[in-house]
């Protein structure tokens, strides 16, 4: 949520930086600023009104005291009716803030000055590409004939017991699909981030604070007896493990990893483009968060997205990553990197990762600061990427290392399969 204090302040610009997203900045800004003075001029008159029935309880005091009571009772009616006045008053104030806080829930965060402008994902940026895409023969199968072939992923069984998007992993596609789990863990740690096993469902404060909530309410499951969401990815509790807390400057930066399912209904999507492993409702996911001084966040950005790269050179995939439009960016972000990895047998790319910097986007919802050197807080950073989502990384795996033998397994995932060749 974008702080009233930095729109009064900086009017033009964050206007100037909606409108990279296709929005109409300076209708917003003048929006939030209308509504402010409102709420604050009733806020001065409200602490005016209580200033003012403050002295006449010291004045009634001293009349009592000096048996003054004729004057005492009638500073004490007029009192009572001072306080009546505040009743409406602070039902107003209470009325303006609750307005203010629904209309920045409505607004997104300000992109970077960097992300380039445009509506769709055609205008996303290739940034870099790496490797080069594997030749396969004119005989070779997408990775749901693949799955079929080799008896690995069963997504009409998943259909059996659950529905579309619930597929079933069985035997090495099982174990290959631990394999992989285990290897970003892995590979996180030495990172430098502390594991984290959180809660696969969260309340709405939590949902809130991560900002799925209102944007994304109806892509997420929601167990309405209990009122909790199962979470969409492991960045909304890890992030919210920070959920009005205050970090010393030293405890700076936070480096967090988790995995976990994930949830999405994914509602209205639909087509050939979602076949197989192309888009789930439940799949796995390892997600590492940051929490940051504001000054290195974007330092932390390229250093994350560098990681999330390594990863994908680690196995061999042939990907690109892409500087997200400010059409295309998630409603929290400030700046994105999407990583697609090259689906051979599709002869497409397929998003298998997004790395962003949220700012103080979660945090100002979070109640997430620091306190500085000089013994001030201030709101932190926060940052967070799929390191890596599953789904689309094994898509990509089974399609691009099949040969006639059978799928391949990359080299640094043989000691944690114990075989090299799905057949």
């Amino acid at each position: 949520m974008l702080q009233i204090a930095n729109i009064r302040k900086n009017a033009t610009e964050v206007a100037e930086r909606l409108s990279i997203r296709g929005l109409d900045g300076k209708t917003l800004v003048a929006n939030v600023l209308e509504l402010d003075e409102k709420n604050r001029a009733k806020r001065t008159e409200m602490e005016s009104l209580q200033s003012k029935g403050n002295q006449l309880t010291g004045q009634i005091g001293e009349l009592y005291k000096s048996g003054q009571k004729e004057a005492g009772d009638a500073l004490k009616l007029a009192s009572a009716e001072i306080k009546e006045q505040l009743k409406t008053l602070e039902a107003d104030v209470e009325l303006g803030d609750q307005a203010m806080l629904q209309l920045l829930l409505t607004i997104p965060n300000t992109p970077s000055t960097e992300v380039p402008l445009g509506k769709t994902p055609d205008d996303n940026l290739e940034v870099s590409q790496w490797g080069s895409k594997p030749d396969l023969s004119s005989q070779s199968l997408p990775h749901w004939e693949l799955a079929a072939k080799y008896d690995i992923i069963d997504f009409e069984l998943g259909v059996k017991l659950t529905g579309a998007g619930f597929p079933v992993y069985k035997g090495k596609g099982a174990i290959f699909q631990r394999a992989l789990i285990q290897f970003f863990l892995n590979e996180a740690g030495k990172a430098g981030y502390t594991e984290i096993q959180p809660p696969l469902l969260v309340n709405a404060d939590s949902g809130y604070g991560t900002g799925q909530l209102p944007d994304k309410e109806g892509q997420m499951y929601h167990s309405t007896v209990d009122d909790l969401y199962l979470i969409p990815t492991a960045e909304v509790p890890i992030t919210n493990l920070y959920r009005d807390v205050i970090l010393n400057e030293g405890q700076l930066p936070i480096k967090n990893a988790g995995y976990t399912p994930c949830f999405r209904r994914e509602a209205g999507s639909y087509g050939a483009h979602v076949r197989g492993l192309n888009r789930l409702h439940q799949f796995d996911k390892i997600e590492i968060v940051q929490i940051v001084k504001p000054e290195n966040s974007y330092g932390v950005l390229e250093e994350m997205q560098t990681y999330v790269q390594g990863l994908l050179q680690k196995l061999g995939l042939h990907y690109r990553v892409l500087l997200l439009c400010g059409g295309d960016m998630g409603f929290t972000s400030a700046k994105t990197y999407d990583m697609e990895v090259w689906s051979a047998a599709q002869e497409k790319w397929l998003e298998c990762s997004s790395v962003s910097n949220f700012e103080t986007f979660q945090t100002n919802r979070l109640k997430c600061r620091f306190r500085n050197t000089e013994g001030k807080t201030e709101l932190a950073h926060s940052l967070n990427g799929s390191a890596l989502a599953l789904p689309r990384i094994v898509a990509a795996l089974l399609e691009n290392n099949q040969t006639p033998d059978g799928i391949k397994v990359p080299e640094v995932l043989v000691p944690y399969t114990g075989f090299d060749m799905i057949n």
